[in-house]
């Protein structure tokens, strides 16, 4: 890095800490109304502050690392789905579920369920929740955060320790959120929110000029099609894909095609590992439903609306942007393979001797770890020569391996990767962005703010949890404001040095994978409880805890035995559509988005059942809390706006399939 991005980068980093106080400066934390303004930021936000919060407190490191890596391996465009069915759950949950949560003059997306229910479901989801965010959200991007931030000041010259880039993401996060709350955090999000677009809309830039220049020789591109995609050699590229790649130099857009044509593709084969088409009919919308409208770390921005209409235009100014976040993440990752596919190969190489057969040598590496170096004497030593292991260090792999059986119960095997994917989005900074300009600082800086909003995100969320739907409802329940703003500075404090603690010492392969299947033990589970709870209102008081209670139990099973749990008769005539598909390679395995399509439909039968035994003598009225003087007429533009990125949304899926 030179001096001129040192500077940008610590400039952006001062601006974003300083707009934060300075918006929540002065900001009353006592009387009537404080804890509303620390946590809620006195219910006075505005559309354009909800709507880029949002994204900011969305986009992380899981997805500019998680989804860029995506997009250079297997997945390609398929994984976009993540964004646009986003789109399309904001547009939903605007115009659904946000009149009833402004009207009711709800705090926490948990305290709805006692509306409807009772406490104990509002303390069951609390406790859930808080233990997701803990858990999935808090440690997970404070790890994947500063494993890229670590990596990528590294490869800069910047060699960090690991515990240092996790205590310095914590310090940021919390700076600003425990000075001033909501307010601080909406505030910072804004400028954190527009510079990851603007430093993504760069590295894209960078990306496609360096695809439109490169000389063909070098290019890697992709053949097959589903689960025969493959990657090809630059220089099989130019014989296999004809000659667009060798006399389309200077159109990007040409290349990009030509060498990434089976990789452009949303409609995937029902047997695909990663997004098979099939998980669009239910599966992907239970993850989406429950994070865009039910998770208090998100919804929180929505809650301090200063008007329903407000609210509305935020979220689908939300759902517009959450549109073209795949192509100034995934497409960038997809060039990268294009450009960097040695570098990728050299990199898991690297890794795999540093983490597998150092480990091997030192005794350090995990019991019950067998080294799977290749099932036949070929592949053993094309391994070997690949990574080119010492004497000592095949001896160390094999005496690791002499006692274990790699089918064993218990028994994990781990093999050399291809490619390192994650790392594409390192490789195009590094790479494609000259140093000494202040290009590079502004990128580093877009994407150190991008990890700290969303863990400052976190820290809010939770803390409001705990202080709101613990602290206040069964600790002190005539705590003053300024009570309730103390404790939840405190439980800020403790997340920021449990997240420090833990995340420095997790050690896993994809965090973005880690943190979509935890999540999943409680999304259906709370989805099923609003979803029953607003269409069926006579139902008893205690069916949300039934739901609640059931729901990570059925998941647990799903995805544990698959699709063992169904009769073989049946099996046999199922159409792919159910998520079962015959020719998959391992067809006992259930994909997580199946497992949990599943386990929202039991749990929503079990409901049923039970509601239809159990009914209150009278059904429950969601009426306006007296004390909300929100207005509450909702906003015409914001559905016409809404209803055009719901259109522009399929018109992509229709345009990519």
């Amino acid at each position: 890095m030179g001096i001129l991005d040192v500077l940008v980068f610590f400039a952006f980093i001062a601006a974003v800490l300083c707009v934060g106080m300075l918006k929540s400066k002065g900001e009353k934390t006592s009387g009537e109304k404080g804890a509303e303004e620390y946590f809620l930021a006195g219910r006075g936000l505005q559309w354009w502050l909800i709507g880029f919060s949002l994204i900011a407190a969305n986009i992380s490191a899981e997805q500019f690392v998680g989804m860029s890596g995506q997009g250079a391996g297997l997945e390609g465009i398929s994984c976009a789905s993540w964004e646009w069915i986003a789109a399309i759950s904001l547009v939903v949950v605007a115009f659904t579920l946000l009149p009833y949560f402004l009207r009711t003059g709800i705090t926490t997306i948990p305290e709805f369920l006692e509306v409807r229910y009772n406490h104990w479901a509002r303390t069951l989801m609390t406790v859930s929740m808080m233990g997701i965010l803990v858990v999935a959200s808090l440690i997970g991007v404070t790890y994947a955060g500063s494993l890229v931030m670590m990596q990528l000041f590294q490869s800069l010259g910047w060699n960090l320790p690991f515990w240092s880039c996790c205590l310095i993401m914590s310090v940021m996060a919390g700076a600003y959120v425990l000075f001033g709350g909501l307010k601080a955090c909406a505030w910072a999000d804004l400028l954190q929110g527009s510079a990851l677009i603007v430093g993504g809309a760069i590295i894209a830039y960078f990306a496609l000029r360096s695809l439109g220049s490169a000389d063909a020789s070098t290019l890697w591109g992709w053949t097959g099609s589903g689960a025969t995609l493959a990657p090809a050699s630059a220089a099989d590229a130019t014989q296999q894909m004809g000659q667009a790649v060798a006399t389309a130099r200077g159109d990007w857009l040409a290349r990009l095609k030509a060498l990434n044509a089976p990789k452009l593709m949303m409609g995937r084969p029902a047997s695909d590992a990663a997004m098979p088409w099939t998980i669009l009919i239910i599966g992907i919308w239970i993850p989406n439903f429950y994070y865009w409208g039910l998770n208090q770390y998100i919804t929180q921005r929505i809650l301090g609306s200063g008007s329903l209409a407000e609210g509305q235009k935020g979220i689908v100014l939300a759902g517009a942007l959450k549109l073209i976040i795949p192509f100034i993440i995934i497409i960038p990752g997809i060039i990268a393979f294009n450009l960097f596919a040695p570098d990728m190969q050299k990199d898991a190489r690297e890794d795999f001797k540093k983490n597998v057969i150092a480990k091997a040598e030192g005794g350090t590496l995990a019991p019950n770890t067998f080294i799977n170096l290749g099932e036949t004497d070929v592949e053993k030593t094309r391994t070997i020569q690949a990574l080119a292991l010492t004497p000592e260090q095949i001896a160390a792999v094999e005496k690791n391996n002499a006692a274990l059986d790699p089918k064993a119960d218990g028994v994990q095997s781990v093999k050399l990767a291809n490619y390192k994917y994650d790392g594409a989005l390192g490789l195009l900074i590094t790479k494609l962005i000259k140093p000494n300009t202040g290009v590079l600082g502004f990128v580093l800086a877009a994407l150190l703010g991008a990890i700290v909003s969303s863990l400052a995100a976190v820290l809010n969320a939770t803390s409001t949890l705990f202080t709101m739907d613990i602290y206040n409802r069964y600790v002190k329940q005539d705590a003053r404001p300024r009570q309730l703003v103390a404790v939840g500075r405190v439980v800020i404090v403790v997340l920021m040095i449990v997240g420090c603690v833990v995340a420095a010492s997790l050690d896993t392969q994809s965090i973005f994978a880690y943190i979509q299947k935890m999540q999943l033990y409680v999304s259906p589970g709370i989805l099923a409880a609003f979803v029953f709870g607003l269409l069926n209102r006579k139902a008893g008081r205690w069916t949300g805890v039934v739901g609640l209670l059931v729901a990570p139990v059925l998941y647990g099973v799903f995805s544990t035995c698959g699709w063992s749990l169904f009769p073989k008769g049946l099996l046999a005539v199922l159409p792919t559509w159910t998520g079962y598909c015959a020719e998959a390679a391992k067809p006992m395995e259930m994909h997580y988005l199946w497992a949990a399509s599943y386990t929202l439909i039991f749990t929503l039968i079990v409901m049923a059942l039970y509601g239809a035994f159990v009914k209150m003598p009278q059904a429950i009225s969601f009426e306006k809390d007296e004390k909300v003087s929100l207005d509450l007429t909702s906003s015409k533009s914001a559905l016409v706006f809404g209803l055009v990125v719901v259109a522009l949304t399929i018109a992509l899926y229709v345009l990519f399939w």
